[in-house]
C-alpha cells in the first residue's frame, strides 16, 4: 500500500489582491480625480458598490467633464462631497466600504485615520493633481486626459 503525501498547498499569489464589492474612492476635492475613478469603476464593474468623497468638497472641475465626456462617461451632474458629508448625502459611514482607495497623500492620511479601528482595506494609488497648470487649454486636457487613463488602467488591473 502506497501512501502519497497531500499536495502542498500553493500560497496565494501576492498579485492577487481580493475583489471588494464595495470600494470608495478619495482624493483632496472629490472634483477630478476620485469622481472621475468612481465613474470609470462604475462603468467597468457595474456589480460594485462605488462612491467618491474629498477630504473637503470642492467645485465640479469642467475639465474632468470633458475629459470623461470624450469617452462616454457622464460626471457633468457630480456634485463634490465631503467624507464628513457620505454619512448626510448618501446616508453611509466611509468605513462601511471593503476598500477605500486614495488618490493622494492628504485623502491617504485621512483614510487611514478614520479606518483606525475599521475593518476597512485602504490602498493608496498616487494620483497626479492635473489643476494649477498655466498652460494651453490643450495641454490642460492633455493632463486631465492622462490622469483618467491612468486611473482607468489602474481599476481594470486591480478589479478584473
Amino acid at each position: 500500500m502506497s501512501l502519497t503525501a497531500p499536495a502542498p498547498e500553493v500560497p496565494a499569489r501576492p498579485d492577487r489582491q481580493r475583489r471588494p464589492s464595495s470600494v470608495l474612492f478619495v482624493c483632496n476635492l472629490n472634483s477630478i480625480r476620485s469622481p472621475m475613478a468612481a465613474a470609470i469603476a462604475r462603468h467597468f464593474f457595474p456589480a460594485l458598490t462605488i462612491r467618491s468623497a474629498g477630504v473637503r468638497s470642492g467645485e465640479a472641475d469642467p475639465f474632468a467633464a470633458a475629459v470623461m465626456q470624450e469617452i462616454g462617461l457622464d460626471i457633468g451632474s457630480h456634485r463634490p462631497v465631503s467624507l464628513s458629508e457620505l454619512e448626510e448625502v448618501l446616508e453611509v459611514e466611509p468605513t462601511e466600504f471593503d476598500l477605500i482607495v486614495t488618490l493622494s497623500p492628504e485623502a491617504h492620511h485621512a483614510a487611514l485615520e478614520l479606518t483606525r479601528t475599521a475593518a476597512s482595506e485602504v490602498e493608496y494609488w498616487p494620483t497626479m493633481d492635473p489643476t494649477g497648470l498655466e498652460d494651453s487649454r490643450e495641454q490642460v486636457l492633455a493632463a486631465y486626459r492622462g490622469v483618467r487613463d491612468a486611473l482607468q488602467a489602474r481599476i481594470e488591473k486591480r478589479f478584473a
